[in-house]
């Protein structure tokens, strides 16, 4: 080792010849092990930060497929039941409560789709839980939920019918799914975030197929609608519920278009659906001094709910407490059955299982 002031060479450093060029040699050296050493931690750290951000996503990547599949397996666990009790309270004979995801569960309602005096009928309970009742279905019934909507989505693409109907219960679900979403981190949905998007994205392909609907009209030269005697034209017309429909079948021809702006028509629509002291606060006058009874409907509607009628829907015996849809016998005990069932509509099924 050379001595303090003995000239020697060092690849890359000028001769050192004092102390203080010594110390200068030290410091450069050692600052380069360290810069060095430095960039090796650095260098080790990053490939173990490759490492762990690609297993994260290979095992997200895995997740999601698995998420996906289990979402499209149609395995039901509901039984199709006839009837079921509905117990509020523990008895000797039951035990627990009957909640709606239970009901909903247990009901035929994967059939009922299929019967054009109930599709109506669950067309609108499905669109009441899918607007404030998605979260207090277990996870089950939410997997029923969807079963049971792709089933009627599919049954409409088939028949060509009620395509507005199920496109307002696909854009309300759709709605209500943006918002829950965002909420996942407070349990308000249950499953995996993956799963409900997936959902999300089928109820978009959903809603883009009834989009891409082509009706053709049927090759068929018989008597049409527009053949019979105008009189039974507007009787086939008052028996529509809904103004939209009249609408729509005044754009088919002209001369539905005239019968379809009558004002009696429009009148007697009012009257089915509102009570009087709700006409009297929405009354509009044409510019001819008379009742405008199409606006005054349009204008209701958006203040006051429709009267929902329906071919068939389900009853609750007030004797045993069994639900059923009307006409399926059950095992009661009273003399007379049929004086103990009460219609029950959409809202009032939900609002039995509120306790």
């Amino acid at each position: 080792m050379p001595f303090l002031g003995q000239d020697w060479r060092s690849p890359g450093q000028s001769w050192v010849k004092t102390a203080d060029g010594w110390k200068r040699f030290l410091d450069e050296k050692s600052g380069n092990f360290v810069s060095d050493l430095s960039s090796y931690r650095n260098k080790e750290v990053y490939n173990k930060e490759n490492i762990f951000n690609s297993l994260n996503y290979d095992l997200a990547a895995k997740k999601r497929k698995k998420d996906i599949l289990n979402s499209k397996t149609k395995t039901q666990y509901f039984h199709q039941e006839k009837w079921i009790y509905v117990h509020k309270g523990s008895t000797k004979e039951r035990h627990g409560y009957c909640t709606l995801g239970e009901a909903f569960n247990r009901l035929d309602f994967s059939t009922a789709i299929l019967d054009s005096r109930r599709f109506n009928y669950v067309v609108r309970l499905l669109e009441l839980i899918a607007k404030s009742q998605l979260t207090s279905l277990s996870g089950i019934a939410q997997k029923n939920f969807m079963n049971i909507l792709e089933k009627v989505v599919l049954k409409v693409l088939e028949d060509q019918q009620n395509i507005r109907l199920i496109r307002e219960l696909l854009q309300t679900l759709y709605t209500s799914l943006c918002t829950l979403v965002q909420r996942v981190g407070k349990s308000v949905l249950v499953g995996n975030i993956n799963m409900w998007v997936y959902r999300m994205e089928t109820i978009l392909h959903w809603q883009q197929q009834l989009n891409n609907i082509q009706i053709t009209r049927p090759a068929f030269k018989g008597l049409t609608f527009t053949d019979l005697p105008l009189c039974l034209q507007l009787n086939i017309m008052q028996r529509l519920s809904d103004g939209r429909d009249l609408v729509s079948l005044g754009q088919v021809a002209p001369d539905l278009h005239m019968l379809s702006e009558d004002r009696l028509l429009w009148k007697r629509l009012c009257q089915y659906h509102f009570s009087e002291r709700q006409i009297r606060k929405r009354l509009i006058l044409s510019d001819k001094g008379q009742l405008d009874w199409k606006k005054m409907y349009f204008k209701l509607v958006r203040c006051y709910p429709r009267k929902e009628q329906y071919g068939d829907t389900l009853q609750l015996c007030r004797h045993c407490h069994i639900l059923s849809w009307k006409g399926t016998e059950h095992p009661c005990t009273a003399n007379n059955p049929e004086s103990c069932s009460i219609s029950l509509s959409p809202q009032d099924f939900i609002n039995l299982f509120k306790f």
